[in-house]
């Protein structure tokens, strides 16, 4: 019986590691959660108070599932614009809260209404 030869390993990526730091009155942490969160399968985000900075320490996957192993500036350039839009989304949730609301009502007194005339 002939042995099958053994599988190539590929070399494994090395993982790339980034610090990013906030200052803690001006940005918020649930921008910089939201942002973290949308890294899974890329990077991972931990992200750590020290006096008034928030510490974001970004390390890249080493098997990340939407293509290859992005490098420390295109890692950090990430990081960031999902930081600003994630800040872009809770200024025009905050702004546009109370049309959203009449909105809502306005759906849902509907419904009752009809449920009412049934």
């Amino acid at each position: 019986m002939r042995l099958m030869p053994q599988a190539a390993k590929l070399p494994a990526a090395s993982s790339v590691e980034v610090a990013v730091d906030f200052d803690s009155s001006i940005q918020s942490l649930s921008a910089l959660d939201a942002a973290a969160y949308r890294l899974i399968g890329t990077a991972t985000c931990q992200v750590d108070r020290a006096g008034d900075r928030y510490l974001c320490r970004l390390i890249s996957s080493a098997n990340p599932q939407k293509g290859a192993v992005l490098g420390p500036d295109e890692l950090k350039e990430r990081f960031l614009s999902l930081v600003a839009d994630e800040n872009l989304r809770a200024r025009v949730a905050a702004r546009t809260d109370g049309v959203r609301n009449v909105i809502l009502a306005l759906a849902f007194g509907a419904l009752a209404t009809n449920q009412n005339d049934a």
